[in-house]
């Protein structure tokens, strides 16, 4: 077992103003995920400007907060807040659902595309690669929080995290294993496959499918919230119906993109 580093989750406390880690881990990834997209600009292949690689990643970063709260209430928790609506803004307390960022992500995409007459799936495959790095480091700061634990372990790397509901018993860090698979395999495997002209969608494709493939994974070991459960069959969670959908369509795009051989 690998003692727990009792990290504080309030990187910085001002009195009036408290900087969690958590929101430091979404600023990092969102600034590293710029700095690749102005590079990926540059290439010939994309031909996208500095500014609109900026406007771009702050349409999908509104995309990313609105989308992943309502998604969070939508699909986690909503008879809760129904019966509490003022809390759905109240985003310093929690609650963000990456499904629900990811349809966020796809306005925001819609609008940019709208504005600035690129076509969707160039935007998507364009950004796909980079979206691991947020995912990654938004894991991380989970982990920091103690928070979204896995299930009970005596792996030698299993640990004793700190919220009373965990038990006080040795288990998985699933926040870890999901920077890890979700973070930083996909973004290595995304980078490599994008480094050469794809198919239009074939990169989307691989995106959707690889998280997907990741999350279900995960799923396995990852304890679900305590207000939802488990689904069925004592194993099926909400990550996992909202991660099959995403499996099947990435293998559906992958599929057109390869048929049609439309070069990005």
């Amino acid at each position: 077992m690998i003692a727990y580093p009792d990290i504080d989750p309030v990187a910085l406390n001002l009195g009036f103003l408290k900087i969690h880690w958590y929101g430091i881990s979404y600023v990092l990834g969102i600034l590293a995920a710029w700095w690749l997209l102005r590079f990926r600009g540059s290439q010939d292949q994309w031909g996208f400007s500095s500014e609109q690689v900026s406007d771009l990643i702050f349409y999908a970063m509104l995309g990313i907060i609105v989308g992943g709260r309502l998604g969070s209430v939508i699909f986690y928790n909503l008879p809760y807040y129904l019966q509490h609506p003022l809390e759905v803004i109240y985003l310093q307390q929690g609650g963000m659902s990456f499904h629900g960022g990811l349809l966020g992500v796809f306005a925001a995409v819609w609008f940019f595309c709208h504005k600035f007459n690129k076509r969707f799936f160039n935007v998507t495959d364009f950004i796909a690669p980079v979206v691991p790095i947020g995912l990654g480091s938004g894991r991380i700061g989970n982990f920091i929080n103690g928070e979204l634990w896995g299930g009970p372990s005596n792996l030698p790397w299993a640990m004793i995290f700190p919220d009373p509901a965990a038990g006080g018993i040795a288990r998985h860090p699933s926040q870890l294993y999901e920077a890890l698979l979700e973070g930083l395999i996909l973004f290595i495997i995304l980078w490599w496959f994008s480094s050469k002209p794809r198919p239009v969608m074939a990169i989307s494709g691989l995106f959707l499918f690889g998280y997907g493939v990741f999350r279900f994974m995960v799923e396995f070991v990852r304890v679900p919230d305590a207000h939802i459960g488990y689904l069925a069959f004592d194993f099926v969670t909400m990550g996992m119906l909202l991660s099959t959908p995403m499996i099947l369509f990435g293998l559906i795009l992958f599929g057109i993109a390869f048929r049609a051989k439309e070069i990005n």
